[in-house]
């Protein structure tokens, strides 16, 4: 009987500079092959390293989280400055318009007082001098007006550009994610071993043909179920035809239940942790460590109860020795 697990992940495209090459594969278990050790050292060794282990785990997620704060807090003052630029601009209008009425009733009454005689002009003198105080307090209200909008234009100028240097910074301190990919997996429920991780560069518009024509090159002939769950991809027609011409039955989970397929989920937490320690500037780069990480889960020993300690692929050897007795 042979059963295939299904699930997809989701991988940025990280860019860096100059990305570090790939640190050689390490978990705390590898500890018990160091046979010069005794049973009791070993215990203690993997204790400690399985603290160091997930006290990393969480001083990442600690930054993560911390960035995320970071970048929020930034975003906010980014969208109060702007929002106190409109306000501001709004009342400049308005300063505009009061100034600009000054001036045009200024302008009136020069105008007609150039139209009066002489002796009329010497009557209204006295007037003429308080019009002149006030238009004069008048200026300088809006020559201080004007200096002030300069200061005001710079400061906010400065205050836009530290943000936008803050946020560049904060953005280039983790690697930049600049395209989504999709990767389908593939596990053999029975012997754990999987059987491949196709890349698709479409990211999260993959088509249910795409789906059908990768797993075409990946399953077994003895395939008797297929699980999965329920995404857009494997609930269409297209589907459906291909488990029909390749006669195995296909099990969709419960919707909202992924631990009925803990074996596919626990696979891609595996993965994600595998990826978490390496950068890639092309997919090409990702799908070149994919097939390095296929080659390492496969043969590494497993956790699960079933296989009793051995890898994958020793497990499925096993199996097939024993189905030829």
């Amino acid at each position: 009987m042979t059963s295939v697990s299904l699930n997809a992940a989701a991988a940025g495209v990280a860019l860096t500079e100059s990305p570090d090459p790939p640190p050689a594969p390490a978990w705390p278990g590898q500890i018990f092959e160091n046979t010069t050790l005794s049973y009791e050292e070993q215990m203690r060794a993997y204790v400690e390293q399985r603290a160091v282990k997930r006290a990393s785990k969480g001083q990442r997620q600690h930054r993560r989280r911390q960035k995320q704060a970071e970048r929020a807090e930034l975003n906010a003052q980014s969208d109060e400055l702007r929002l106190t630029r409109r306000r501001q601009r709004a009342a400049r209008r308005s300063e505009a318009a009061a100034w600009k009425t000054k001036r045009c009733v200024h302008q009136t009454d020069e105008k007609a007082r150039r139209s009066l005689s002489h002796e009329e002009r010497r009557e209204r003198r006295a007037e003429r001098r308080v019009q002149q105080t006030h238009w004069q307090a008048d200026k300088a209200e809006r020559h201080v007006q004007v200096h002030q909008r300069q200061e005001e234009d710079a400061q906010w100028r400065q205050t836009r550009q530290d943000l936008r240097s803050q946020l560049v910074l904060l953005t280039h301190s983790a690697p930049l994610v600049t395209a989504w990919l999709a990767i389908l997996v593939v596990v053999d429920n029975g012997t754990r071993r999987c059987l491949g991780l196709p890349l698709f560069t479409a990211g999260v518009h993959v088509t249910a043909d795409m789906i059908v024509a990768a797993l075409r090159a990946l399953c077994p002939p003895e395939l008797q179920f297929m699980i999965s769950d329920n995404g857009p991809q494997f609930i269409t027609e297209a589907f459906a035809l291909f488990a029909q011409q390749q006669t195995f039955l296909h099990v969709r989970i419960a919707p909202h239940r992924p631990c009925s397929n803990g074996i596919a989920e626990r696979f891609v937490l595996t993965l994600k942790q595998g990826l978490d320690t390496h950068a890639w500037n092309c997919p090409e780069e990702l799908e070149a460590l994919l097939i390095q990480f296929i080659e390492f889960y496969n043969d590494r020993p497993h956790q699960g109860a079933e296989l009793d300690g051995l890898s994958p692929n020793e497990f499925a050897r096993r199996l097939a020795d024993c189905s030829k007795c």
